[in-house]
């Protein structure tokens, strides 16, 4: 059998089970509402767009401005010929934005977990890893050459066992999720700030989801949780909250910056990110910091979209983010389900196993605080009758 037939056959085989992925084309811009090829105008309810910044009038006009002032990219790597001072600047926003010493931009967060271990550790130290970490987390933490831990999801005693075994590293790094994106669920941040101080190693947040959501200035997990300034440093986006573009970024001590900027690959050999997405990113933190009604309203549209799909019996997983898994068990059921939503105009993905456990597929909703109330009363009401129609509500 050929290369071509095996993928073929693999792809058959995935359009059998119901779990071939299809990208559905929208005709407008990332909004509350978007208008999709085929099915028209729609409630989006499965975008990383949390605080509604991908269209605001604001941002877009820096980008439109940083494309005529700085020209379109720049052909080239930074340390080459391709940096210019938007890009410090970014950099030293970002880290004053979260309390860091300084920041190093990559082309997306998951270039950034890839250019930071691999970087870092090396054979004679150690990688814990939380097991849900993301796909990126987990890739990056294979490029390293350091030993491989893994604990059971958010559980600090499982935590402390690979701590202690692992204590003969050189260096012990131990990296989590500061949101596990399908379970919408914060990491124990306070316990692993206390517990990886007392083992002398170096805490990672991706905070990817938790950056421009989370803490009531939206400065992320560490904020909502009570350890702001106390993490040593932080991986994540600026393609979800914080205007929904491009790019990625890690921050922490200066130190650790500067290595990456001289040994880091992904940052080494890959072209800078354009001017417009640097300025737009720019507006949408100065936006953030100056207007904290976006996350607000955020908080409030999850806390009553959460109560509703509750009160009304849909099995809800618990927990404050905007990210609301609904539970439906069976992959094709699921799927079916987030299928048939969007014939009834509204946008909610399925996902079943292998990206969630085996019998744990789901719905995920994600909130923003573009959505009116009427657009959430909207599709409660749409989910609440396939949950009845399905067999999914609670007894």
């Amino acid at each position: 059998m050929s290369l071509l037939q095996t993928l073929s056959q693999e792809l058959q085989q995935m359009s059998s089970a119901g779990t071939l992925k299809r990208e559905l084309k929208l005709k407008g811009p990332q909004g509350a509402i978007v208008d999709v090829d085929g099915f028209g105008e729609v409630i989006m309810l499965t975008s990383n767009n949390y605080l509604g910044l991908a269209d605001h009038p604001g941002i877009v006009e820096a980008a439109e401005k940083a494309e005529r002032d700085y020209g379109y990219g720049l052909a080239s790597v930074r340390f080459i010929c391709g940096t210019q001072t938007i890009h410090r600047t970014l950099e030293e926003k970002i880290a004053e934005f979260l309390g860091t010493e300084d920041t190093i931009l990559y082309g997306s967060c998951w270039n950034a977990n890839e250019g930071l271990f691999q970087t870092v550790a090396l054979e004679e130290d150690a990688i814990i890893s939380d097991e849900l970490n993301h796909a990126s987390i987990i890739d990056g933490i294979r490029l390293a050459k350091a030993k491989k831990e893994r604990y059971k999801n958010r559980d600090v005693d499982d935590l402390r066992r690979a701590l202690e075994a692992t204590k003969d590293a050189r260096n012990k790094l131990v990296m989590t999720d500061g949101v596990f994106s399908m379970e919408g669920s914060l990491a124990p941040l306070p316990e692993m700030v206390e517990l990886t101080r007392e083992h002398g190693a170096f805490l990672v947040v991706d905070d990817s989801h938790g950056t421009g959501v989370l803490g009531k200035t939206a400065r992320g997990t560490a904020e909502e949780l009570g350890v702001f300034g106390k993490i040593d440093a932080y991986t994540s986006t600026l393609g979800k909250a914080l205007g929904g573009s491009h790019g990625g970024f890690t921050t922490g001590p200066k130190v650790l910056i500067e290595y990456l900027r001289q040994k880091s690959r992904p940052y080494l050999f890959s072209n800078t990110l354009p001017p417009a997405v640097v300025m737009g990113s720019i507006a949408a933190i100065d936006l953030v910091q100056r207007d904290h009604s976006f996350v607000t309203r955020l908080r409030e549209n999850t806390q009553y979209f959460r109560a509703q799909l509750t009160q009304h019996g849909v099995p809800v997983r618990e927990g404050i983010h905007p990210i609301v898994p609904i539970l439906i068990g069976d992959t094709a059921k699921a799927i079916t389900m987030s299928n048939e939503l969007l014939t009834r105009g509204v946008y909610v993905s399925g996902f079943g196993f292998p990206v969630v456990p085996q019998g744990a597929a789901r719905l995920r909703c994600q909130i923003s605080a573009a959505h009116t109330r009427e657009h959430l009363d909207r599709a409660i009401g749409a989910i609440v009758e396939l949950a009845g129609k399905y067999d999914v509500l609670a007894a």
